[in-house]
């Protein structure tokens, strides 16, 4: 993906320890085997391995998978330029699914589009990956909501 987007600062400078420690929190992530492979001051990017338990009847990546990848990545391309005590939820995204995720892998690259103090603005694209051939499966929009004074694990 990486679009001509700017370079962003990050607030915190421990940004990336932060993130991968959330990151390691999300049980729904460990659940389908997504590992979060990239990260920069606004992009993140999730590789997640083929497996049967989270296909659909076709034999290709469930479309619900491949919206929580495309949210997570673009999440925490988010939360990548939060303060150190800032956490980031989703407001709301649209999703689009181009193509079936019919691959060895998908690849999930998530960036911010416009960064603010409360609202962040993300996209994302999911790829399927068979036999390094990339598939655009599908495109995603997002809006985040900064969550100033709540850290990670804080319900």
């Amino acid at each position: 993906m990486r679009h001509e987007a700017p370079q962003f600062q990050p607030k915190d400078p421990d940004y990336a320890d932060r993130v991968r420690a959330s990151f390691g929190m999300q049980q729904a992530m460990q659940l389908i085997g997504a590992e979060l492979a990239e990260l920069e001051p606004g992009f993140a990017e999730i590789h997640l391995p083929h497996r049967p338990e989270i296909t659909q009847q076709h034999g290709y990546i469930h479309g619900g998978v491949v919206g929580m990848i495309a949210d997570s990545a673009a999440g925490y391309a988010a939360n990548t330029l939060t303060p150190h005590d800032t956490s980031v939820l989703t407001v709301e995204y649209k999703l689009n699914l181009l193509a079936p995720a019919d691959g060895q892998r998908l690849v999930a690259r998530g960036e911010v589009i416009k960064p603010g103090r409360t609202l962040l603005i993300t996209r994302a694209e999911v790829y399927a990956v068979r036999d390094e051939r990339w598939t655009l499966c599908a495109v995603m929009q997002q809006t985040i909501i900064a969550m100033h004074g709540k850290k990670d694990g804080a319900a």
